[in-house]
C-alpha cells in the first residue's frame, strides 16, 4: 500500500511529539529488558516442571493466568520463581490454603476491597498522598525483597528522565530507600543539601523540578512492601502531625491490602496456571 504525501505535512508535525514517542519507546524497551530475565527464569521453571515442549508454551500459561486474574506478568513470574514448587500430581498448588477477606481500604474510599485491582489501589494511594501533602508530583513503588529494592509502578507530574532513572531503586542513595529500610516516614526538607542522595540521584530529582520530598512506607507485618512518595517544588518544613497520622494510616491500610493480594489473588492465578498445565487439553494456544 502506498502512502500519499500531503503537502504541508512536515510543517504540521511537531518534533516534540516525535521525541515524546521515541522516549516512550525507550522506556518500554528498558522495562522489557528489566523484566525479561525474570520472565525467562519463570518460563524455564514451568517448562521443566510440567514437561512443556518449549518456552513459548510456558509463556502462554503465564499470559493466560495473568489475563484471567488481572495480575501483572512480572508479579506472576516473580511468584513462580520464589515460591515452593507444587506437587505436579496434586490437583491444587496450595492444598489446604485458607482464604481470608480483603482488609478494608477506608482511607481510599474503596468500598469493595476484595475486587479492587492492584493498579487502581496504588493509584488511589498516590492520589490520597498528594491530597494530604498538597502537591501534584509523586510516585508509587512496590518492594522486591529478592532484588533488594523498589520498582516504580505509578507516577504523576515527574519528568521522563526521573521515571527512567528511578525505575528501580536499590537499598541506598535515596530517601525512599531509607524509608524502606527504617520502615518509617522520611521527610527531605531540601533535596539540594540532604546527604541521603547520591549525586546522580540528587541531580535527576532537581532537574525534575523537585526540591523536597516525603516518603511513606506501605507496611504489612512490620516490613515495607511498597512506598508512596510526594515531591514538592520548593523546600518544605516538617509535615504537621495530622498529616503524618493520615499518611501512616493509609500506608498501613494499603500495605495490608497488598500483602492480602499476594496471598490471595496472586495465588489464585498460580492455582489456575497449575490446573491448566496439568491438563494439556486446557492449555492456551501459543502466541502468534
Amino acid at each position: 500500500m502506498t502512502e500519499t504525501f500531503k503537502p504541508g505535512a512536515w510543517e504540521r508535525d511537531d518534533p516534540r511529539d516525535e521525541l515524546a514517542r521515541l522516549r516512550d519507546q525507550v522506556r518500554h524497551l528498558r522495562a522489557q529488558a528489566r523484566n525479561r530475565p525474570l520472565i525467562a527464569e519463570a518460563q524455564g521453571i514451568l517448562k521443566e516442571r510440567y514437561r512443556l515442549p518449549d518456552a513459548e508454551a510456558a509463556f502462554a500459561l503465564l499470559q493466560l493466568a495473568s489475563q484471567r486474574h488481572n495480575v501483572r506478568l512480572r508479579t506472576l513470574a516473580h511468584a513462580v520463581v520464589r515460591l515452593e514448587r507444587p506437587d505436579e500430581r496434586a490437583a491444587t498448588w496450595f492444598p489446604g490454603r485458607v482464604r481470608h477477606p480483603a482488609p478494608p481500604l477506608e482511607s481510599l474510599a474503596i468500598d469493595d476491597a476484595s475486587h479492587a485491582h492492584r493498579g487502581a489501589v496504588l493509584g488511589a494511594a498516590l492520589s490520597q498522598t498528594l491530597a494530604v501533602t498538597a502537591t501534584h508530583m509523586g510516585n508509587v513503588q512496590i518492594g522486591d525483597h529478592t532484588a533488594g529494592g523498589l520498582w516504580m509502578e505509578k507516577h504523576t507530574g515527574l519528568s521522563d528522565d526521573f521515571v527512567d532513572f528511578f525505575g528501580f531503586v536499590g537499598e541506598d542513595g535515596t530517601s525512599c530507600a531509607r524509608a524502606a529500610q527504617q520502615v518509617t516516614q522520611v521527610t527531605v526538607r531540601d533535596v539540594a543539601t540532604d546527604p541521603v542522595f547520591t549525586e546522580d540521584a540528587r541531580r535527576t530529582i532537581l532537574e525534575a523540578g523537585s526540591r523536597a520530598a516525603h516518603s511513606v512506607p506501605l507496611v504489612a507485618g512490620g516490613r515495607c512492601v511498597g512506598m508512596v512518595s510526594a515531591h514538592f517544588e520548593r523546600p518544605i518544613r516538617d509535615l504537621h502531625g495530622a498529616q503524618l497520622r493520615a499518611l501512616e494510616h493509609t500506608g498501613r491500610e494499603v500495605g495490608r491490602w497488598l500483602a492480602w493480594y499476594d496471598r490471595t489473588v496472586v495465588l489464585d492465578a498460580l492455582e489456575d496456571l497449575h490446573a491448566a498445565a496439568r491438563h494439556p487439553e486446557a492449555r492456551p494456544a501459543r502466541r502468534r
